[in-house]
């Protein structure tokens, strides 16, 4: 049996909130590169994107817990330990441990010896999806096995990961990245500072493949209620607490229903924050969604809204993939100023941005809401800039082309 050269690390396989990642690799794979996947986490979602199934690649499962698979973990060690640059790989694990004294930095390591003493033979690069958890464990194996790792980061793994932890990985003595790309010009200039040659770190856009999804209705709804729809987690950086406190703010008058689409830690308390303000009649808790779902509630509403803001841990938004895929249906867009979202949206423009607070969002709303042609303005703005800037094909280029550079093969 042939296996590919390239290996693939992420979070976990799959996961309903990260369609970014899977329509990637299967852009990748359409693009001709072969990889096998390595997932740390099992998968825990419900459901799966029809995106997910069109996946080719052989899925390794990692041990989320090492006490779960002793054995393994042990004749993974034990494997590991006969590794030319198991010595080196070990010191830098304890340099590491030193400024991270937690059992999660002890799992990144057995979860590497069990990847390197698993990962086939022939082997050439490694290539994960976050700089935090699933790099250490990239840049632990490519220690193990001294083969060239990279990293594509996001978000809260820009934002959240430690100082010492990003210049390690991008400019340390010992197994920094070969290259890393990440989605937002923000989040590049960020890295940059960390790198000894910032012109390794690269601006990708996710972009969207518009092959998926149908074209924009030819009308959007003018009846009544004006339904307002919401796509993302319910944890603190998407801002629906804030949301939740400007509908209160609307007009007695006004007739609205909003939706939201998502799970997340935060949906017991924001439901009882919907409740004592009085709202919950007019809002629809969805629950997690399939993309056709998710797409089909963007065709019949009247105004997208993402209220992002930067959470008290420093964990904020990149580029969210779900307002380029209300824009591919031409469906009004309200948002904040934050991370790369102006990079998209371009207020008055492409969308409407403002301040992540209640009074600017509720007015906001009422705004936008008696002026159906300004809406159809700027949602037909964004379809046009989506398609002309936005579209995946070059970025996917662009990373097929430093995978193969990577792995030798170009």
């Amino acid at each position: 049996m042939t296996h590919p050269p390239l290996a693939v690390v992420v979070k976990g396989w799959p996961r309903l909130s990260e369609t970014f990642i899977a329509q990637e690799l299967v852009a990748l794979e359409a693009a001709g590169l072969s990889f096998d996947l390595w997932s740390l986490r099992f998968p825990d979602d419900e459901k799966t994107h029809p995106l997910h199934a069109q996946l080719k690649a052989s899925v390794r499962y990692l041990p989320e817990y090492l006490h779960r698979e002793p054995v393994r973990v042990l004749r993974a060690w034990r494997g590991a330990r006969k590794m030319q640059g198991y010595a080196r790989a070990k010191a830098i694990w304890f340099r590491d441990l030193k400024r991270d004294r937690s059992r999660n930095r002890v799992r990144r390591f057995g979860q590497a010896c069990v990847m390197a003493f698993e990962m086939a033979t022939g082997t050439r690069g490694i290539y994960s999806h976050f700089l935090h958890t699933p790099s250490s464990v990239a840049r632990y194996v490519s220690a193990l096995q001294d083969i060239p790792w990279s990293f594509s980061a996001h978000a809260r793994d820009i934002w959240t990961t430690p100082e010492w932890e990003l210049a390690e990985k991008l400019s340390g003595t010992d197994i920094p990245a070969r290259f890393g790309v990440t989605c937002t010009s923000a989040g590049a200039e960020a890295l940059r500072v960390y790198s000894d040659t910032p012109d390794n770190v690269v601006l990708v856009y996710h972009g969207l493949d518009l092959n998926r999804f149908p074209p924009p209705p030819d009308n959007r709804p003018k009846d009544k209620p004006f339904r307002m729809l919401s796509v993302g987690r319910l944890v603190e950086k998407k801002g629906f607490d804030r949301l939740l406190d400007a509908l209160a703010l609307l007009p007695k008058g006004f007739a609205w229903q909003w939706t939201h689409i998502g799970g997340g830690g935060l949906a017991d308390t924001l439901a009882d924050q919907a409740e004592r303000l009085g709202l919950s009649g007019r809002i629809h808790w969805a629950g997690e969604a399939r993309q056709p779902e998710v797409i089909k509630a963007m065709r019949s509403a009247h105004l997208f809204v993402l209220p992002s803001r930067i959470a008290r841990d420093g964990d904020r938004d990149g580029l969210p993939n779900v307002l380029m895929e209300a824009a591919s249906q031409k469906l009004p867009i309200l948002a904040t100023p934050v991370s790369a979202i102006p990079e998209f949206i371009k207020n008055g423009i492409h969308g409407t941005l403002v301040e992540c607070s209640p009074q600017p969002l509720a007015c906001a709303i009422i705004r936008l809401a008696m002026s159906p042609c300004k809406r159809e303005q700027m949602a037909s703005a964004a379809f046009d800039r989506l398609v002309s800037e936005f579209g995946m094909d070059s970025g996917i280029a662009t990373l097929r082309d430093r995978l193969l550079a990577l792995t030798g093969d170009r």
